[in-house]
């Protein structure tokens, strides 16, 4: 009986306020409705994998602490991007309009993430990127709205290049597929490994997804560089580090790259890979408890080793939840939710980050060497890195 009086006097209060004008709608709902979280990752298709480990490390997450935001329970919307750009706006304009979301998490494609920056800028709707890392997101398209919780393409190949100069390797080929990732990617290389002293003898590429990479190495041969560096990611990466070792050049000239290089796909790649050295803000192997708590809880709980891409989806739900407490639920208090986001320490499985002005994790970059099918840790490459954020004007 108590429980009920109690709901009455509530519901009578709440209709007195209203009839005085007192109460806003919005208010309202943040108090009384599920917050609506709205997940846009690819479920099919050649990135179908990564959406699932980005969801559940969110829901892993979230579930850690109690399963609800700022004490409010959570309805969630899912739409499948098909990692298709051309329906970006179109999908993200479902969340956003029909499903009316108060958080769009999302996505892994570059190309589709620019879809969902136009759908969010534009809106005003709380956006958190799990993995897409192309740089107008936080640089020149940035927004107070717009958190990422992943990399930029160039933060891996900013520590590159000082680790290749240590090595001695003063003359470098590069190589990657000519689309905005293999670019951005370069970037980070060509900065940090010029600014070590060393010298790019030459830029290779060819176009995305192609994969015939025998003449490229062929000119690799004759070329004689002290090093390679590159950048692939997925199947391509398995057949240009196989194909690497089949042209003779495994072990005569040492191979480099963005993490992502040797990112799930060392079975694939086979003894081809032995040896071949990344920066990444994440490995499997890191020797620290929070690794390992949180690779035993995940294998638990899905059945499934956990990769750098359930490590973002689990620290883009720390930060959710950390965001939805300090303002109670209501996330439509914006100016506190956005501060409590910006000034996040994140205790994630890679090391604890923080967020830069323009909204990206300023993180740790790992040192890696490829044995037995694993990425083993040889050290930092550059403690606490951050993007530039060229160009971004947050208002």
């Amino acid at each position: 009986m108590t429980t009920r009086r109690l709901v009455l006097t509530r519901s009578a209060a709440l209709v007195g306020a209203a009839s005085t004008g007192l109460l806003l709608p919005q208010i309202a709902r943040a108090q009384g409705s599920k917050v609506r979280v709205g997940l846009m990752l690819p479920y099919t298709g050649t990135f179908a994998q990564l959406g699932v480990a980005i969801e559940n490390g969110v829901r892993m997450a979230i579930d850690e602490k109690g399963g609800k935001l700022g004490g409010r329970d959570i309805e969630w919307f899912k739409v499948d991007d098909e990692s298709d750009p051309s329906k970006g706006v179109e999908n993200a304009s479902k969340l956003v309009q029909r499903d009316k979301v108060d958080v769009l998490i999302g996505t892994v494609h570059s190309g589709v993430q620019m879809g969902i920056q136009k759908v969010v800028r534009d809106s005003g709707v709380l956006s958190l990127i799990p993995n897409a890392g192309v740089h107008a997101a936080t640089r020149a398209l940035c927004a107070p709205n717009v958190f990422r919780t992943s990399f930029t393409n160039s933060q891996p190949t900013l520590a590159l290049g000082h680790a290749m100069m240590a090595k001695g390797h003063k003359k470098a080929v590069w190589i990657t597929w000519k689309y905005a990732a293999g670019d951005e990617a370069f970037e980070g290389f060509k900065e940090s490994y010029t600014k070590a002293g060393g010298t790019i003898i030459k830029e290779l590429g060819l176009p995305f997804p192609n994969v015939e990479f025998q003449a490229l190495l062929t000119e690799i041969a004759s070329l004689k560089p002290d090093a390679v560096a590159c950048f692939f990611a997925g199947g391509g990466a398995a057949k240009f580090i196989r194909d690497y070792a089949a042209a003779g050049l495994k072990g005569k000239i040492p191979l480099y790259g963005s993490g992502f290089l040797t990112e799930g796909v060392l079975d694939a790649a086979g003894p081809a890979a032995d040896g071949i050295i990344t920066t990444m803000h994440y490995s499997d192997s890191l020797d620290t408890p929070r690794n390992k708590q949180f690779r035993t809880a995940y294998a638990t709980r899905f059945k499934l080793q956990p990769d750098v891409y359930a490590v973002q989806g689990y620290d883009t739900g720390q930060l959710l939840v950390q965001g939805a407490a300090a303002v109670k639920g209501d996330l439509n208090s914006k100016p506190a939710l956005y501060k409590a986001m910006e000034s996040a320490v994140i205790d994630s499985p890679r090391g604890k980050w923080t967020m830069s002005k323009s909204h990206n994790p300023v993180q740790d970059m790992y040192l890696r060497v490829v044995e037995n099918k694993e990425n083993k840790v040889l050290g930092v490459a550059a403690k606490g890195l951050a993007d530039s954020g060229a160009g971004c004007k947050m208002g």
